[in-house]
């Protein structure tokens, strides 16, 4: 078991990202120690599968030696580079060219970021600056969904629709709005795909007019909603909506943070969409979460725009570690590795994984399961006919984690009683297995839980 002065280190000094500070200064840390494959290992020993590979990002799995000697030999020969004054390095400069090889369509100019909160927010300004340039600077309204993320900036988090990013910041902005979910299980209309699809669009068709259509410069949507519940389109839905934005003049924005480099089957699930949105956003799986990246993919005729709009000026936005050469050089072996197999290997996992989620189904608490690839949720209730959620008394985030825990399993247990899955693509059969009989075992014991037993009862 690793010292209790560890815990009070961390309970006196670290900030914990989107935690309830009291909470987790009375509860303490769990410490992570070590990891390989698709194991975690925390610090008194304890040996977990990672159903969520860190924050959905570790899709390569732990324990490449191939990356960590990437960045090794990277820091040894050039640790920094600036790409500030016309400078670069060759790791950025060829990942650059290799993503824009892969990405769908002419996306064919790509920038770099730390993360994907500083890509959605480096896209409201490549989006304003383009409009501006266009001669239309009255475009400076934005549209979202709800239940979408798109980071947690300042600005980012007000895209963010999700009440949790919202609170005590101040936001959503003005200039920021939203449009109902395509969310299958709980939508209005059904579940009918062509029902949901056509509420979607005229639900942004309305917000456009609303708005003012010479207002409204993008549109935002992630593939698959992910920190919304891993909500999962309709086939067809984002082919439906990046048509429309064609028809409007609307720019559209795929926040693909969540679902590039494998994580639903394909490098990019736009490949599957058959969508060649105007920007591309990345993170997360660009590094396997080995160290920090992000990126923007930005078609021709947007990179055209700006760049003639600006003239012989430079165009105002940059970051110290853009195109960081030991992130690129990570960058470059996991997307050696993920053409190696990984890709290959994930789509298999995800068609297991998802079998495994289906049968769940008949527990007295799942009331949904959805996913795509390695990307996939239950969602418990306590009554199937009625849909009703688990009561907050139980506290499903909390409670749910701890129990998937102790049966030696890490998910995404969200508040409102959904799991998340994310596991990483190097999973074995055996990995997969673990994650389904796991989560049974988890399910059976929130089932005993007082709080669960009562309303269901109620």
């Amino acid at each position: 078991m690793y010292s209790n002065s560890l815990v009070e280190l961390d309970r006196a000094h670290l900030v914990h990202p989107v935690a309830s500070y009291r909470n987790h200064e009375r509860l303490g840390v769990r410490v992570l120690a070590s990891a390989k494959g698709a194991t975690v290992t925390d610090a008194s020993g304890k040996q977990l599968v990672d159903g969520f590979a860190g924050l959905w990002c570790v899709n390569a799995g732990y324990g490449h030696e191939s990356i960590v000697e990437a960045a090794a030999r990277q820091m040894r020969e050039l640790p920094y580079a600036t790409t500030y004054f016309g400078l670069g390095s060759e790791p950025a400069i060829r990942l650059a060219a290799a993503l824009a090889e892969r990405a769908p369509g002419d996306l064919n100019h790509v920038y770099f970021t730390l993360g994907g909160s500083d890509a959605v927010d480096s896209t409201i300004r490549f989006i304003r600056y383009y409009w501006i340039a266009r001669g239309q600077p009255q475009r400076d309204q934005f549209i979202s969904i709800e239940q979408g993320y798109h980071g947690s900036s300042t600005v980012g988090a007000g895209l963010t629709a999700l009440p949790l990013f919202h609170a005590g910041f101040g936001i959503p902005f003005d200039w920021q709005h939203k449009i109902p979910s395509h969310y299958a299980y709980r939508n209005p209309v059904g579940q009918d795909p062509q029902a949901i699809i056509n509420a979607s669009l005229a639900a942004l068709r309305r917000k456009v007019g609303e708005i003012g259509p010479e207002r409204v410069a993008a549109f935002y949507a992630e593939p698959i909603q992910g920190s919304g519940g891993v909500l999962v389109p309709p086939k067809g839905w984002m082919k439906a909506m990046r048509g429309l934005c064609s028809e409007l003049g609307i720019l559209f924005v795929a926040d693909e943070v969540i679902t590039a480099f494998g994580r639903t089957g394909p490098l990019f699930a736009c490949e599957e969409d058959e969508i060649v949105p105007d920007f591309i956003t990345t993170a997360k799986g660009l590094t396997s979460g080995y160290v920090p990246m992000g990126a923007v993919f930005m078609t021709d005729h947007v990179y055209q725009t700006i760049a003639d709009g600006a003239g012989g000026a430079a165009v105002g936005h940059g970051y110290t570690y853009s195109a960081h050469p030991v992130s690129a050089a990570v960058g470059l072996e996991v997307l050696n590795l993920y053409e190696k197999g990984l890709l290959e290997n994930g789509r298999k996992a995800g068609a297991r994984l998802m079998q495994g989620l289906v049968g769940l189904k008949d527990h007295p608490l799942v009331g949904d399961v959805r996913g795509r690839g390695m990307l996939a949720a239950i969602e418990l209730v306590v009554d199937k006919e009625r849909k009703t959620l688990l009561p907050a008394a139980a506290d499903p985030a909390r409670r749910v984690f701890d129990r998937a825990w102790e049966n030696g399993l890490v998910i995404r247990a969200f508040a409102n009683g959904v799991l998340g899955y994310a596991p990483p693509l190097c999973c074995t059969d055996a990995d997969i297995d673990a994650i389904i009989e796991r989560t049974r075992r988890t399910l059976d014991d929130t089932l005993d839980d007082p709080d669960i037993r009562a309303a269901m009862k109620g």
